[in-house]
């Protein structure tokens, strides 16, 4: 099977507060720009205003806190308010797993990832006074794919505590957690800090990673410069440093990148495996190997490894054996609905209907896209359709 496909990291994040090896880091970095290959001229979101809402956006809910709190029996501080204001039945804020927008534009679309209502949360805080911190919560891998880019989606929330009064003292100290993601997909997982500058950095490095799959490298290449000036250690950003080499047939510089990221401290697996693949593709098998021999563990956790699998295996008509791969796939990932859309249309090829209609419905009930979700319609009412025919 040709290996095509490079890693990138969308919202893995490192923990942690500014390194006191950052000056060194910095340094290093720095010198792994290559400025005369890119058009740097781009027009980026400034920081300064990803956290931010439009004036008169901060008004209205300042307004809104102050009328609720008048007509609230009992405390109600601003974070518990805050806490409320954003999970409310109607008029909240949802989850969804799209593209990566500042507060303003989340704010607009009462909707985003993970990232994207943090950010939203973090200006609805400021306008507030309410203090923030922000948390990785180490949950397991969820992966994507876009195109011929893998993209490892890690996962961030966000706690709101009761704000600082000169003028009386507070004793609703308590944390508030705020998570987008159902309690039950986080319960049990470890989280560790992280500080608003580590927050920043994902943001550019997330546009980066979009701009990569759109083919504009220019863009990607600016964008993951500056996520690197507000944590010149991310390793997410530094490996899509590497791919956007790579991408523009640099192959020397791109392997010069992911070697210095894997020398940083901690296992780097995703700009190891992207040396392997370059080596790979260069004919160098004796580094290759011993590359390789480090990732075939990793590799086995990858679901998409078993779907391209499963998808060779159905081409070549072997529709039992693709079977077994995709529910591989569904053992690693069971949020995917191109995995269970692969078991229906084998269990179909092999007769067996009922499971090829369940496995369809599966796919619908997963499906965020609007397109997909009506396609993977027409093809159950047409299963069924079939089945009512043939009786």
């Amino acid at each position: 099977m040709l290996l095509r496909v490079f890693t990138l990291l969308t919202v893995v994040m490192l923990a942690g507060c500014q390194s006191a090896q950052t000056p060194v880091y910095r340094a290093q970095v720095e010198s792994l720009f290559l400025d005369q290959h890119f058009d740097t001229e781009q027009v980026l979101p400034a920081a300064d205003t990803i956290f931010k809402l439009p004036p008169s956006v901060a008004s209205e809910v300042r307004r809104r806190y102050e009328r609720d709190k008048l007509g609230y029996k009992g405390s109600h501080n601003a974070h518990e308010w805050l806490s409320e204001f954003i999970r409310e039945r109607d008029g909240g804020f949802e989850y969804r797993d799209h593209l990566t927008r500042g507060a303003t534009e989340t704010y607009a679309r009462r909707e985003g990832n993970c990232l994207s209502l943090v950010l939203l949360t973090t200006a609805l805080a400021d306008t507030l006074n309410v203090p923030v911190q922000y948390q990785e919560v180490e949950v397991q891998p969820i992966w994507d794919k876009w195109g011929q880019f893998y993209l490892i989606n890690g996962h961030i929330n966000i706690k709101l505590y009761a704000p600082e009064s000169s003028t009386s003292l507070t004793f609703a100290s308590r944390s508030i957690l705020v998570d987008f993601l159902p309690e039950r997909a986080i319960r049990g997982y470890t989280s560790h800090r992280i500080n608003r500058s580590t927050v920043t950095a994902m943001f550019y490095n997330n546009l980066a990673a979009e701009a990569l799959v759109n083919g504009d490298l220019d863009r990607a290449y600016a964008l993951i410069k500056a996520s690197l000036q507000f944590k010149p250690d991310f390793i997410s950003a530094i490996n899509t440093l590497g791919v956007v080499y790579r991408r523009a047939g640099m192959d020397d510089e791109a392997e010069r990148v992911y070697r210095y990221a894997m020398a940083l401290p901690g296992d780097h697996l995703n700009p190891m495996s992207n040396l392997a693949l370059l080596l790979g593709e260069q004919g160098r098998l004796e580094e290759w190997s011993q590359i390789h021999r480090k990732l075939e563990l990793a590799r086995i956790r990858n679901p998409f490894y078993y779907f391209d699998m499963a998808e060779e295996a159905y081409t070549r008509k072997a529709y039992s054996e693709a079977v077994d791969w995709y529910r591989r796939a569904v053992k690693l990932a069971d949020y995917q609905p191109e995995f269970f859309l692969g078991l229906s249309k084998s269990y179909w090829q092999l007769g067996d209907r009922d499971r090829a209609e369940f496995n369809m419905s599966r796919a619908i009930k997963l499906a965020t896209d609007e397109e997909d979700k009506q396609r993977y319609q027409y093809k159950l009412k047409a299963m069924k359709n079939y089945a009512v025919r043939s009786i």
